[in-house]
């Protein structure tokens, strides 16, 4: 065990980690020249085409030391979005040290922030890296107070680096050695391994990733769930080094993977302990926290032949996702779905897009949102994030949304901009620390809501691209919120209800309503797109009626002859308006939800 060193690799978004984690297996020889490729622990086609990381990946590498020993190394490289920030906290429970990666031009940044402190809560050792010293911009000098002032680490201590370049990364491999701490844990005592993610083979069936802390997995043995109480024989144990490399036992302070013949994947549950079933552990590890769903949204396959695949590929995800939860819901216009729980838009946008590269499946999905409190007369306190079970309003006595503590990083010159921004999103308080001569950090206190949509973009705009955030879910407050529901021709289209600030739901309705007007071919009558609050009509458009030319034979003759005829399409058409029902097609739903409403 004082040979192998557990670490991983923390930074905000665009910061250099997983560069940093290629030169690193490079440096180690884990990989030739040949099969190299660029962000190698990024397995998804969408983590290297947005270039952002959404899967923590594992890889274990080994590296002589200038003390002539050789160490196993065991890295983990996490993702840097706020979306992402419980397969952060997942990982850093399988480590003893940390690199904390910090760009030399843009200096530390939210994630930065939030990502250290949760490191301290796991009482990592946490070893600065400035990274990208060859970039024009950079000011390593600048950064390394910042480290000191905003962080409180030694700058002392900082390694400067080039990921990119490789410049100081031999230096990175033998701190990590010489400062990390090596797993501490008892090889004779009770097996006791936590489960820090799951993959799922088609062959081999769920491929368990553990961090093994006490006693010993060998091939062969039987182990036993804790959660679920079920044994299982061990077919396979190994370390992951970029492919699964099978050996004969997993001591203890290893990181590797299990494959035990389980099936199904609610068998499992990731933060779950795996114990000997001859020789069981007293108590099992400390599991993890659970990843609460904030942003929700309904799921309905365009083909409905598509709906048991569509659950099923939910249950996959599921498996290494755990912040991803989905319920049945059926709708009169869409017919069966899932209504979803994220952890933020970046985070649906990415299972959506899963959903249809890796399983070939057409979706459309209801407008985001939030969960809110409800006080009823009837039924007491209740949660609803889905405007269908919003309760009748004459029995609603006051309604709550979430707010949150968004802390803001920016340059001093944007604060007016970013302040104005703030006021439209319906802050309630702000402050501001002035954190060195040119950065500001505002902390607000504002609707959950008011975040969903493009904040992140309009933040990025007004700040010139320097501005980034991160927050922290902190209380339900009273709200004045109300249903708008959209209505074609009289009748309510329930998959394009919502629930909204009063203040935001003309805007809202009104968009929709244009949205949904240009989307639906024209018919034989004119058709009413209105947006309404109750009985209360507050948003309108129409869609022109299709009229045929009837007054095209007539070349002539008597005009009472064409007046006539135009009469009787007009009657017709009145008969019509009164019996004649509009058809919604599905490629109008995705016309008007794939778009972000107004703020």
């Amino acid at each position: 065990m004082d040979r192998v060193r557990n670490f991983c690799i923390i930074a905000h978004v665009d910061h250099g980690k997983s560069t940093l984690a290629d030169r690193l297996i490079q440096l180690c020889g884990a990989v030739s020249d040949r099969e190299f490729r660029n962000q190698l622990l990024d397995s998804m086609d969408l983590e290297r085409e947005r270039g952002i990381t959404i899967k923590s990946n594992t890889v274990s590498l080994l590296h002589r030391g200038r003390d002539g020993a050789v160490y196993q190394l065991n890295l983990i490289d996490t993702p840097g979005h706020v979306d992402f920030s419980h397969e952060v906290r997942r990982s850093l429970m399988s480590c003893e040290g940390a690199l904390l990666l910090v760009d030399a031009a843009q200096g530390v940044e939210a994630q930065t922030v939030a990502n250290y402190f949760t490191a301290m809560e796991y009482d990592l050792t946490v070893l600065p890296v400035v990274n990208k010293i060859d970039l024009p911009a950079a000011d390593p000098d600048r950064v390394l107070e910042e480290i000191d002032d905003e962080l409180g680490l030694d700058p002392f201590e900082a390694l400067l680096a080039s990921a990119k370049r490789g410049d100081g990364v031999p230096e990175v491999l033998e701190a990590i050695v010489g400062k990390f701490p090596p797993p501490s844990g008892d090889p004779a005592a009770p097996l006791r391994a936590l489960i820090f993610d799951a993959q799922y083979d088609v062959y081999r069936g769920v491929v368990l990733l553990v961090r093994v802390v006490d006693g010993t997995i060998r091939r062969g043995g039987r182990v036993r769930l804790m959660h679920s109480r079920r044994d299982y024989a061990v077919e396979e144990v190994g370390l992951l080094k970029l492919r699964r490399e099978p050996v004969s036992e997993l001591p203890s302070g290893s990181v590797g993977y299990v494959i035990c013949g389980i099936r199904t994947i609610r068998d499992i549950a990731i933060g779950d302990t795996v114990t000997g079933a001859d020789r069981e552990a007293s108590a099992p590890l400390p599991g993890y926290r659970d990843a609460r769903p904030v942003v929700f949204s309904s799921m309905y396959p365009i083909s409905t032949d598509d709906y048991g695949e569509l659950e099923a590929a939910l249950d996959r995800l599921s498996l290494n996702d755990a912040a991803l939860t989905f319920e049945r819901q059926s709708s009169t216009a869409l017919g069966f779905g899932f209504r979803c729980g994220f952890l933020g838009l970046l985070h649906l946008d990415v299972v959506q897009e899963r959903l249809r590269r890796e399983h070939g499946l057409s979706l459309v999905l209801s407008a985001p949102s939030v969960r809110y409190r409800i006080a009823t007369r009837d039924r007491g306190v209740v949660e609803v994030e889905n405007p269908a079970a919003y309760p009748d309003p004459a029995t609603i006595e006051r309604t709550e949304e979430p707010y949150i503590r968004a802390s803001i990083l920016i340059p001093e010159r944007s604060v007016g901009p970013v302040m104005e921004l703030l006021g439209e999103r319906r802050a309630a308080s702000t402050r501001m620390n002035f954190l060195s001569a040119q950065r500001v950090e505002i902390v607000a206190e504002l609707p959950l809501a008011e975040v969903l949509f493009d904040f992140h973009d309009r933040l990025k705009t007004v700040t010139r691209g320097y501005g980034s955030y991160d927050y922290d879910l902190l209380d339900y407050r009273p709200s004045q919120l109300v249903k708008v529901d959209i209505l074609v021709n009289g009748d309510r289209v329930d998959a394009l209800s919502q629930l909204v600030h009063v203040d935001k739901a003309r805007p809202r309705a009104l968009a929709y309503c244009e949205r949904l007007a240009r989307a639906i071919p024209m018919h034989n009558f004119k058709i009413a797109v209105q947006g309404a609050i109750g009985g209360r009509i507050i948003a309108r458009t129409n869609i022109r009626a299709l009229r045929k030319d009837v007054t095209a034979k007539c070349y002539g003759g008597d005009i009472s002859r064409k007046r006539k005829l135009l009469e009787r399409q007009k009657e017709g058409k009145r008969r019509m308006k009164q019996v004649g029902r509009v058809q919604i097609p599905q490629e109008a739903f995705a016309a008007v939800l794939k778009s972000n409403p107004v703020s």
